[in-house]
């Protein structure tokens, strides 16, 4: 498989556009999405919308998921479909260039000094998220066979 990548993109032309520019982007990375598990492939669509404080990131992302089943216990592939939308803040200004730091919330998500939004983190949460409390191998898994 692939080494995991990060998916990370520059911004700093979209942070000079008016409020309400947008950009799309097609994803396709290997990342890491749940410890101690291999990497996974995560694809799909990517929309950022600039606002007046940052950049609204929006996507439908797709991966698959290596889970055990809730019923028989056998592991399977699960394939989950999920979307996302986070708001990125600067922590440079990109007509000053002056330092602007993070924002109060110091669990929200940064475009660093170098104009770069990394979704990444992002993607991987939601994954997480999507991911269905009691999985299922099949429809009408019958369970551990004694």
């Amino acid at each position: 498989m692939n080494e995991p990548r990060i998916m990370q993109f520059q911004v700093a032309q979209l942070l000079k556009d008016p409020v309400g520019a947008t950009r799309d982007y097609l994803v396709d990375e290997v990342i890491d999405i749940l410890e101690g598990f291999p990497p996974g492939r995560v694809w799909g669509k990517v929309n950022f919308l600039r606002t007046s404080r940052g950049v609204l990131a929006r996507g439908r992302l797709n991966t698959r998921v290596e889970l055990a089943c809730s019923r028989c216990l056998e592991n399977f592939p699960c394939q989950l479909e999920y979307g996302f939308e986070e708001e990125y803040f600067p922590v440079l200004d990109i007509y000053r260039d002056e330092y602007v730091g993070k924002p109060e919330d110091s669990e929200s998500f940064i475009i660093d000094e170098n104009h770069i939004l990394d979704i990444t983190e992002a993607a991987r949460q939601y994954a997480i998220l999507a991911i269905p409390m009691k999985p299922l191998c099949r429809p009408g898994c019958e369970g551990i066979k004694l």
